[in-house]
Order: structure tokens, then sequence, then C-alpha cells
């Protein structure tokens, strides 16, 4: 009897499925030494767990780095990786499925970090509306922190170098080991006491071991009370504590966190220097434009005046009066010339002038002008008016 014959892919699909129903295999933690670590351009890193027994493939892909790799893993870093155990059926073999990757030692501490961050946020310690700004010009400002290393130097040598005004009040506490946690609450609450202006709290650089302290509840407690602002300014730019959620303001370094809480003041001369020309050019803007304006409405004033419309009135009254003078003349050259023309024609017409030519007006002896001889007979009396008087006379006899 001939035995069923299975292909490769069956029979990789079957150990697929049978990992699958592994319960264990779905989320499982494994730690070794990383090794072949390759940073692929897709954002994947392939790399292998190995130990004394034996090696074991691994995947993170590019999806998951962003959450579950907080640092850069390198070829020796001995690791836990938690993910699923699957089998990728194209070659036949099994590899681990990385979620997330923590050096190892620090797991159980990343554990407690997780659990305090959710339980303090939870109770809206994280909250915006609970951060306050830093004030942009302060005069005193409090360091807690080591008093020797790199972080309070680098403090000092930024605020002297920003404002030499401002007076830096340091408290010397501790920052890791045994007491490091009480050292950093009474510093906080020290300087809070002196009146400060801002706080920065902080140390430098170390393994997250080194950082401790400012993961602790009662350090994120005394800076959420804290009365006044702060900064928190714990390790490197890569490090996250708990103190950086709950302070006022996270700086990457101590040297940014001096950065923002000293103003610069050679930039703020400068600031007072650009906002005092353009306040000068403004200044003179505008009494330009007032003096326009003055210049405009006492104009306007000099021609609307009671004592301005009574000139132009008065002008007006005399230049209406010269006008009626000049047109009475004009008249009255007219009317002398009209009267003068009438008298001439008067005088051309007037019976003395016609009687002092020689003429004379004869009348019958009723007064009726004689201008006929059809109106007298011979015998008839007339009477003949010369320049001088007067007479009567008889027709002989009428001539026709």
């Amino acid at each position: 009897m001939r035995k069923h014959v299975y292909s490769v892919g069956q029979v990789n699909t079957y150990i697929k499925n049978m990992f699958a129903q592994d319960f264990m295999l779905e989320k499982i933690s494994v730690k070794g030494e990383a090794s072949n670590c390759k940073y692929h351009s897709s954002g994947h890193i392939y790399f292998s767990l190995k130990d004394k027994t034996g090696t074991m493939a691994a995947v993170m892909f590019a999806g998951n780095r962003k959450c579950g790799l907080k640092f850069q893993m390198r070829d020796g870093d001995n690791v836990v990786v938690t993910g699923s155990v699957e089998v990728y059926e194209r070659d036949g073999r099994y590899q681990l499925y990385a979620k997330e990757i923590l050096l190892d030692g620090v797991g159980a501490l990343y554990l407690r970090f997780e659990a305090l961050k959710k339980e303090l946020e939870e109770m809206g310690m994280f909250a915006p509306e609970y951060k306050r700004p830093i004030p942009r010009y302060i005069r005193t400002l409090g360091v807690v922190t080591a008093p020797t290393g790199a972080a309070v130097q680098d403090i000092r040598n930024i605020s002297r170098r920003r404002n030499p005004y401002v007076q830096l009040i340091l408290y010397p506490a501790l920052v890791q080991g045994d007491g490091a946690v009480e050292s950093i609450v009474n510093g906080i609450h020290a300087l809070e006491q002196l009146g400060v202006d801002a706080l920065i709290v902080g140390r430098g650089g170390g393994s997250i071991e080194d950082l401790w302290a400012f993961n602790e509840e009662a350090v994120a407690r005394a800076i959420f009370e804290c009365g006044v602002p702060v900064i928190s300014a714990v390790g490197h730019e890569t490090d996250t504590t708990i103190a950086d959620y709950v302070a006022d303001l996270r700086a990457p370094t101590p040297s940014a966190a001096a950065e923002l809480a000293v103003y610069d003041h050679m930039q703020f001369r400068e600031a007072l220097r650009v906002m005092k020309v353009a306040m000068d050019m403004r200044m003179r803007e505008h009494i330009s434009m007032q003096y326009q304006l003055h210049e405009q409405l006492k104009a306007k004033l000099g021609y609307l005046s009671p004592q301005a419309i009574l000139h132009s009135r008065k002008q007006y009254a005399a230049d209406l009066e010269d006008k009626l003078c000049r047109c009475m003349e004009h008249r009255m050259q007219n009317e002398k010339n009209r009267i003068r023309l009438l008298a001439e024609k008067l005088e051309a017409g007037s019976p003395v002038k016609k009687l002092s030519q020689g003429f004379s007006f004869v009348t019958d002896k009723n007064g009726t002008p004689v201008t006929s001889v059809s109106q007298i007979l011979p015998g008839d009396e007339v009477v003949t008016r010369t320049l001088d008087g007067k007479f009567k006379a008889k027709v002989l006899e009428v001539l026709k």
C-alpha cells in the first residue's frame, strides 16, 4: 500500500498551524546576545539571538520600532526580546517576531516605569492644563543637581554667557544611589521656599539605573506640587523619565534647560534697539501726520472763521457796490446820450428854430393853423406869428 506523500508547502503550513495553536508562543520573552544586526532600508531590523546553547533568528518590523525599541541595538548587546514565535513558510524555518526589545536587566525597571507612568497619567499629573509657563525674564534660577559634573558646569557657563545678571542658586543634591530621592525632593522644597523664579531639576546622562531617582513617585509629586515652574533636564536627549512628564517644561539636556530658562540679555538689548528704532520711526510719522492735519485744520479754520467770513462778505459787498456804481454810470451815460439825441431831434423840429430861420406860423382868426390855401378865402383875416411877435393881415388873393 502506497503511503500518502505531502508537499513541502503542506508540511510547512501544518507546522505553522501547530505553532499558532501554542498560546505560549503567541507572546514570549526570550533573552540572549544580539548578533548579525542588520538595519534594512525599509526600517526592519534583522538579527539573531544566541546563548551558549544555540541561536534563534529574529526580526523587528519597522512598525514596532517606534514603541518597542528605545535604544540603538548593536551586536553583543544582551537583550530581552518580547514577541511571538512563528514559522516563515517560504524558508521552512521559525523565527522570533519582536514587538519589544529591552536591554537585559532593564526589563523589571521598565515595567515599573510604565506602571508608574500610567498611574500618574490617570491621576492627571501630566495634563497640559497644569503646565505653567516659564517666566521670560527671571532674576533668580534654582538648580537641583549634583555639585560636580558636567551638568552644573554647563548650566553655569550658558547662564553666565546669556545673562550674567541672573543669580544661580545651587542645591547640591544626590542624583543617584541611596538617598537620591530624598535629596532631590528636599532640594525642590528648599529652593521653592527661597522664592526663586524658576527651577532646573536634572543631571547628566547615564544608564536607566543611574537615572532611576527621577522615575520615583516622590520626586514626581515634589515637582508637580512645587509652586515654582520646573524645567526637567535629565540625561541626554533620548532619555525620558517620569520627571520629564510631570515638569512644566522638558529640556533634552541640562545645557538646553539653561538656554530655555535664562534669556539672552544681548538679544534682549538688540530687540530693545530694534523696537526703539521702530518706535522713533512711528513717532516721526505720527508727528508728521499730525503736523499735516494741523495745517489742514488751520487752513480750514482760516476760511471758516467769522472774521474771514466777514472779510469775505465785506469784499463781496464792496464788489457789488463797485459793480452797481459802474452800472449806474453806464446807465446814466446811456440816458444822457438818449436825451441828447432826443434834444437834437426836438430842436430840429422846434417851431422857434423854424421861425428864427425866417419861417412864420399862420392861423385863421379862430387860431386854427392854416396848412393849405383851401382853408382861406380872399378877405379872410389871418394871424401870422414870427419869432419876435405876430400881426394880423387880410387875404387879398388866394394863389394856387
